[in-house]
């Protein structure tokens, strides 16, 4: 009697992530990019500040500056001995005077309080700046932006390993950079292997043969792989013949750094990618203990890494995302790569959880809680349309509505 054969372990996602993201050392080289240009790229070196910013005092309102003193009562009538708008210098303040000042202005030595002009009433005069009635008390440092109070000279503003923001692309401009060093970006092949795949606008759906699909991720690997920084090669669909895919993985491997493939990392006849990587370098098949996307393959062809996705679309999308995504950061010097889940209610019930982790598509309600796409298929991309992230469910472990479960954003996951 033939005893079965042993189904592999699982590999926990988390063992297959770290051991991934130990073999996307060492980092990139590094080069100099307009700061224009920077956003989405990752720090390659600390962006230091010669600058104190503000450098003095100033105005965070249009207004008056006074001295709190001589403003003790509601009411108190100055004199307007000056105008200072944004770039100007004043005047020491006189006591018993207030300056009239515009948001970023300079505070006048004597000063230590401004009124916002909402507050204020001005009597203009003849021959002067006019006279003003101040018609609240101020506090001390009222409306009063701190030298420094956003940085100092010496400080890091920017670490290295930071995925640059339009934000951050700002602050490093406030300190004098018109340039930044950045990890250059990953060149990446992405190929896609099964001869039941056609492209859409080469096929019409009346002419599609029995078995024929449209290559679905082809379009959303590529948009995944330009919204990471990514220089992109797309080989398109490769033929389920091992010569032919072993001539376009030797030549994949030539001058990029990682190449992509989706589908054929199974164990069937014309899963191709496992033999062919085989032949030109060493790979890695790993059954992942996730769902969807169990089927998982790492390797090398000289200096390229190889990852290989499972070809059901929403498998290749999730496990994208939750490996290749983290493993292509880090291969840029990121420091920050893992997902951010944050805890939500769940108003449904779950009570049939699998012997694998989970990745649940579901979606934000009015309530505040999180609703679930009616089918799980790894096959239904409309899931991972409709849905604005995924439950990550630990093996196991069922839950009922009103549990808080751990919920990951796509937002988060494809910034």
């Amino acid at each position: 009697m033939t005893r079965p054969a042993e189904r592999p372990p699982l590999m926990a996602l988390d063992d297959a992530l770290a051991s991934l993201l130990a073999k996307a050392r060492p980092v990139l080289a590094s080069e100099s990019v307009s700061t224009f240009e920077a956003d989405g790229r990752v720090l390659a070196k600390d962006v230091v500040s010669s600058l104190t910013v503000p450098p003095r005092d100033n105005s965070s309102m249009d207004g008056y500056a006074v001295r709190a003193a001589d403003c003790a009562i509601a009411g108190a009538m100055l004199t307007v001995a000056q105008r200072i708008p944004a770039g100007s210098v004043g005047t020491p303040l006189a006591a018993g005077t207030a300056a009239r000042i515009f948001t970023g202005a300079q505070i006048p030595e004597g000063a230590d309080a401004v009124v916002m002009q909402e507050d204020a009433g001005a009597l203009p005069d003849e021959g002067g700046l006019g006279r003003v009635r101040i018609g609240s008390v101020p506090m001390p440092g009222q409306w009063i932006r701190r030298a420094g109070e956003d940085v100092a000279a010496g400080d890091i503003v920017l670490a290295r390993g930071e995925r640059l923001s339009p934000a951050a692309l700002g602050l490093a401009a406030s300190v004098g950079f018109d340039r930044l060093e950045v990890t250059r970006r990953p060149r990446v092949v992405l190929l896609s292997t099964g001869d039941e795949l056609v492209m859409p606008g080469e096929v019409t759906p009346e002419a599609m043969k029995p078995g024929a699909i449209y290559n679905s991720n082809r379009f959303f690997m590529r948009a995944l792989l330009h919204r990471l920084g990514c220089e992109v090669t797309d080989l398109g669909i490769v033929p389920d013949r091992r010569d032919a895919t072993i001539e376009a993985l030797r030549a994949a491997a030539q001058s990029n750094d990682l190449i992509v493939t989706t589908g054929g990392v199974s164990v069937g006849e014309e899963d191709h990618i496992k033999g062919a990587v085989q032949a030109l370098g060493e790979l890695q098949l790993w059954s992942l203990s996730m769902k969807p996307g169990k089927p998982f393959a790492y390797g090398r062809i000289g200096n390229a890494h190889v990852t290989g996705l499972p070809g059901n679309p929403v498998s290749s999308f999730l496990t994208f995302l939750l490996l290749v995504r983290p493993f292509l950061l880090t291969l840029q010097g990121a420091t920050r790569v893992a997902p951010e889940p944050v805890a939500m209610r769940a108003d449904f019930d779950w009570p049939r959880a699998d012997r694998r982790r989970e990745f649940l598509r579901a979606r934000r309600n009015a309530g505040g809680g999180l609703d679930l796409f009616a089918n799980q298929s790894s096959g239904v991309l409309t899931s991972a349309v409709w849905g604005d992230g995924v439950i990550d469910t630990p093996a196991g472990q069922p839950f009922q509505r009103g549990d808080l479960v751990q919920f990951i954003s796509f937002a988060s996951l494809l910034a």
